[in-house]
């Protein structure tokens, strides 16, 4: 087994305070980094920070919001001296069409799924190049950037932009020494997609069984498999990738019955 793959590197996650973003931050720490977190809601933040121990740091903003995005990189420099790695996990997974998504719906997907990454990534790919590097960065994306259902149009207008961001930003700063990487992550077991399932698909408490009847391997995503995937991405042991943008996911692109 791996053991310290991220042994005194400072990790920042948005959206670390629940779902893929909470199971990264655990995974990064148990790899030996100084976690900090941003997410909207203090309670859950400040749990998950206490749960970690130290070094770890909360720092409460929404991150769709450019000043607290830029605020958050800040604050981990303060306190760390430093960023080395980036994850980018903060999604928004509403709902929405082509024919009835509101201007409203589409700039609050642009705001959190692509605006926030980018300029997360400005303010820590500024700081690994003041310190001359290196540094990496794994932007959690989504098998959904390559087409996804109907009901995800906003969704997958920013994803797919997240996903041609990673790769220009990959190739602008290679010589930077600044590897940066993307997962098309498909169908996963988290709160939100509980939330949205319930929600916005009327899905009963038996939607996870019925879901994994309906997937190749019987099950959903699990948030730590993911995890331990970004932390692979994140350590030296992942080598000199750059620029990919991995499918994460069971299904298979391309293939058809």
């Amino acid at each position: 087994m791996l053991q310290n793959l991220l042994l005194d590197k400072v990790v920042l996650v948005s959206g670390g305070t629940q779902g893929v973003g909470a199971a990264v931050a655990r995974a990064a720490a148990r790899e030996g980094a100084a976690v900090a977190i941003t997410g909207r809601r203090r309670e859950p933040g400040e749990a998950l920070v206490a749960e970690l121990g130290s070094p770890a740091l909360f720092v409460q903003a929404d991150v769709g919001e450019v000043a607290a995005a830029q605020a958050s990189v800040a604050a981990v420099i303060e306190t760390y001296g430093r960023v080395d790695c980036l994850v980018n996990c903060a999604g928004l997974t509403t709902r929405g069409a082509l024919l009835d998504t509101t201007p409203e719906l589409f700039d609050a997907h642009i705001a959190v799924n692509l605006r926030a990454p980018f300029f997360l990534m400005q303010a820590a790919v500024a700081d690994m190049i003041a310190r001359k590097g290196p540094g990496t960065i794994v932007n959690v994306i989504s098998s959904s950037e390559l087409g996804g259902q109907p009901y995800l149009a906003p969704y997958v207008a920013a994803k797919a932009g997240l996903a041609g961001l990673t790769r220009n930003v990959a190739y602008a700063h290679r010589w930077d020494r600044i590897r940066i990487n993307g997962l098309d992550i498909g169908w996963t077991e988290t709160e939100g997609e509980d939330a949205v399932q319930r929600s916005f698909h009327g899905a009963g408490d038996d939607w996870r069984e019925r879901a994994g009847r309906a997937l190749p391997m019987g099950r959903l995503g699990q948030v730590d498999e993911i995890a331990d995937f970004v932390v692979l991405l994140l350590s030296e042991r992942s080598g000199v990738v750059t620029g990919s943008v991995i499918d994460w996911d069971q299904n298979v692109n391309g293939g058809l019955d």
